[in-house]
C-alpha cells in the first residue's frame, strides 16, 4: 500500500500547485510575516527568509518521504507569482484520511485563490490517491477560512473546545497567545458533487488537472 504522497503538480485555469522551491523563500517569508498569518497560525513572528528555505529544503521534503503529509506552492498560472500555500497534515493512509489548511497572501486575497487551490486539491486526492476523508480545522473566530471550507462543501462536524491557540497585538506591539475553539470541517467525496458547477457559476475556475 502507498504510504507516500507523489512529487505531484496540480493546476487549475488560474493557478499551479507545485512542490516549494529555493526560490520561493523570500515571496514565502513575506507571506508569513502578514498579521492575518500571524494571528491564526503558529509560524515565528517575525518570520525570516531563513526559516522559509529551511521549511523549503528540509521540512516540506521530509513531510512527503515520511508520509506525514504534503506542502504546496500556490502559483499563479501567468505571473508564476506565489499567491499562497496549501499544507496536507496528519495523514492516516490506512484510513485515508488527511488535514488539509491553507494561506493565501495578502495582496492575492478577495480572489477565490483559497478555495480553487483547495478544491483542486481534495478533487485530486479523492480522484488520484482515492483518499476518504479530508479534514479542515478552523480558528471559531477565523470567518475567511470557515467561508473557503464552506465554498467547497465541507460540512461542519463540530467545536473542538478551547483547542486552538491564536494570537494577538498586545500594546507595544509583539503578539501573545490567545486560547479559542476549533470548528471541525470534514470533506468526503460525495460532498463534492456539484460544488465545481457552483463555483464555476461564481466565476472561479473549479476543475483542476494533475501530473
Amino acid at each position: 500500500m502507498t504510504t507516500t504522497f507523489p512529487d505531484i503538480s496540480i493546476s487549475t485555469d488560474r493557478l499551479v500547485l507545485r512542490a516549494l522551491e529555493d526560490d520561493d523563500a523570500p515571496a514565502l517569508a513575506e507571506m508569513m510575516n502578514d498579521e492575518l498569518v500571524g494571528a491564526w497560525t503558529a509560524v515565528p513572528q517575525p518570520y525570516t527568509e531563513e526559516a522559509a528555505f529551511h521549511w523549503i529544503t528540509s521540512y516540506a521534503p521530509a513531510e512527503r518521504t515520511s508520509g506525514r503529509g504534503l506542502d504546496l506552492a500556490v502559483t499563479e498560472f501567468l505571473t508564476q507569482r506565489l499567491v499562497g500555500v496549501v499544507q496536507l497534515a496528519r495523514t492516516d493512509w490506512r484510513v485515508r484520511s488527511t488535514e488539509l489548511s491553507y494561506i493565501v497572501a495578502p495582496w492575492a486575497r478577495g480572489e477565490g485563490y483559497a478555495s480553487e487551490a483547495a478544491l483542486a486539491t481534495a478533487q485530486w486526492l479523492f480522484a488520484d490517491q482515492k483518499f476518504e476523508r479530508i479534514e479542515l480545522r478552523t480558528a471559531a473566530d477565523n470567518t475567511a477560512s470557515q467561508q473557503v471550507a464552506q465554498k467547497i462543501g465541507c460540512i461542519s462536524e463540530g467545536v473542538l473546545r478551547n483547542a486552538c491557540i491564536a494570537r494577538t497585538r498586545t500594546e507595544d506591539g509583539g503578539w501573545t497567545d490567545l486560547r479559542t475553539d476549533y470548528i471541525v470541517w470534514s470533506l468526503l467525496p460525495e460532498d463534492l458533487d456539484g460544488v465545481a458547477d457552483q463555483m464555476a457559476d461564481a466565476g472561479y475556475s473549479a476543475f483542476a488537472d494533475w501530473s
